[in-house]
Order: structure tokens, then sequence, then C-alpha cells
């Protein structure tokens, strides 16, 4: 285990190595030089020269040590961003809302999985029933749904009409009373598809042999779900799990934008409307670190939880 992780420690080198070099390819040499756009319509070239100069755009592209690619690779390495197009730094930006993304997608993200899982292995063991059928009409008639709607039909239902909670995210009020209607429409949202993914896990395992024998032994039916099967299905939930983490991390865009959460979707969505490449750029580089270790992560639970997996 110890030489499989360092093996793929190693591997993770020229995977982030490339992902910089794509990030720096796609916004400095193809977005080429923003001094323009950051300097204003009326700037002077003077402006417009000093502005180049803070951010190093007067430096060459690759072929030198003092190159903007040596910067672009220090900065991420460093995670020290450098600043913003509003000349606060980027990282105190990240940091600042990291804490609210929190807040939202991990309620949502563990009330999802709950709910989900259970949900499908009690579908699952009353599989071809009545309830059975429904389950996956409502599934699919929630998956249809475009997720905007659902977004609009709380803010107007639960927020406006019945006033159980504030249309936007307020400061003085209680976090949780804040937050607490994007969790249930983002555990509402995306619970169709999570449950018609973990229900044809569970039918998988409920059709094996070994649960016929553990109900012939008289095991009650809450042992065999929820011991037996759910710990027979953890690698491919365990898959799913461990790779939505990152996202976790980066907030959920739409919630965030349209409840005025103060998270890192928020950020992303603000940098993106206002050509912000900078803070594009370092929260693409946080995405694909985070994919990276996320992944390695994946693999050591899968030896975790399954005693016939073993790396060398």
């Amino acid at each position: 285990m110890t030489a499989f992780i360092i093996r793929r420690l190693i591997y993770m080198i020229p995977i982030v190595f490339g992902v910089l070099l794509v990030t720096f390819v796609l916004f400095t040499v193809v977005g080429g030089d923003i001094s323009q756009q950051i300097a204003g319509k009326n700037a002077d070239q003077q402006t417009i020269d000093e502005i180049r100069h803070e951010y190093g755009f007067d430096k060459p592209l690759f072929l030198s040590w003092d190159s903007q690619f040596i910067d672009h690779f220090k900065r991420a390495v460093t995670f020290d961003f450098g600043r913003a197009m509003d000349r606060e730094r980027i990282s105190e930006k990240i940091r600042r809302g990291v804490g609210p993304s929190l807040m939202l997608t991990g309620p949502m993200f563990c009330g999802e999985l709950i709910v989900a899982v259970s949900l499908a292995l009690i579908i699952a063991f009353v599989r071809g029933t009545v309830w059975d059928v429904s389950a996956v009409v409502i599934c699919v008639a929630g998956m249809s749904i475009p997720y905007l709607s659902f977004i609009i039909f709380g803010q107007y239902f639960f927020a406006y009409k019945l006033d159980w909670f504030p249309i936007i995210y307020l400061p003085e009020e209680p976090m949780i009373k804040s937050v607490g209607l994007p969790i249930v429409i983002g555990i509402i949202a995306g619970l169709g598809a999570e449950l018609r993914f973990y229900r044809t896990i569970m039918l998988d395992e409920i059709r094996n042999d070994y649960v016929r024998t553990a109900f012939a032994k008289g095991l009650s039916t809450s042992r065999v779900l929820f011991k037996h099967v759910l710990k027979n299905a953890m690698i491919p939930i365990i898959t799913n799990v461990v790779l939505a983490l990152p996202t976790l991390i980066l907030g959920s865009f739409l919630l965030e934008r349209f409840f005025g959460i103060p998270g890192l979707g928020y950020l992303m969505i603000e940098a993106i409307g206002s050509r912000d490449f900078f803070i594009i750029n370092a929260m693409t580089f946080i995405f694909s670190l985070l994919i990276v270790v996320f992944t390695l992560l994946t693999d050591i639970c899968y030896a975790l939880v399954d005693p016939r997996i073993s790396f060398k």
C-alpha cells in the first residue's frame, strides 16, 4: 500500500504540471493581454504600462527563468495567486468563501447521501412492486425538472408565500436559517439521480446468493440490508461519494448565486461575469488539484472497505 501511494504521488507531479500548463495557455496565451480591460476604456498608455508591469504582462511567456509561466507555476505551488482585478488578494477571497460554501454543501451532501442510500435499499428490497415503480417514476420526473425550477419554486412558495425562510442570505440571521432553504432545495433537486444510481447498485447486490442465505438463516430484514448488502455495495458508493467531495469545497453555483450566499460558487460566477481571469484561473487549478487528490483517496478507500483488493 505504501509503495502504491508513493507511486501515485509521483504520478501526480506531471498531472499537476500539465494542468498548470493548460490553464496558463488558456488564460494567458489565448486570452491575451488584459491590461486595457483592467485599466479601463479611458486609461492612458502610461497607466496601461504600469498595470502590465504590476501583473507581469511585460515579461516573456516561456523562454526565461523570470517568465510569466514560471511566475504562474510559483503562485500555484505556493497558493499565492496574486490579486484579482479589484486589487484584493485572491487567496483572501477564497479563504472567506470556503466557510459559507461548506455550510451549504456539507449538510446538503450528507442529507442527500443518507436519504438516497436508505431509500435505495428499501426500494431494491420491494423491487417490482407498485412502490418500486412509483419511486422510479418520481425519480425520473425529478431528474427531468430543471434545477432552476426547484430554486424559483422554493423561493416563491416557502420563502415569499409562507415566509419560513429568508429569500436571500442575511448575515444577521442564524446561518442555519439563511442556508436552510437552499439545503432542502439541493437535497430534493439531486435526490432523483442519486436514488436511481444507488437503487441500481443495491439491485445488483440483493440478487446475490448470500442475501438469500442470510434470510434463510433467519436474519432480520434491516440487518441483511444495512449490514450485509450495504457493506458489499460500498465500492461504487465510495467512488460516487469521494469524487463528489471536491464539489463541496467549490460550493453550488446556482444556489449560491440565487440566494446571495457569499461562497466560492458565488465568487466563481461573479468572476465569470466580470471576466476576472485571475480568479477563474485560481479556482480551476484548485478544482483540478482536488480531483487528483480525491481520486487517490478513492483508491485507498477501496482497500480499506474490501479486503479482496490489494495494491502492490
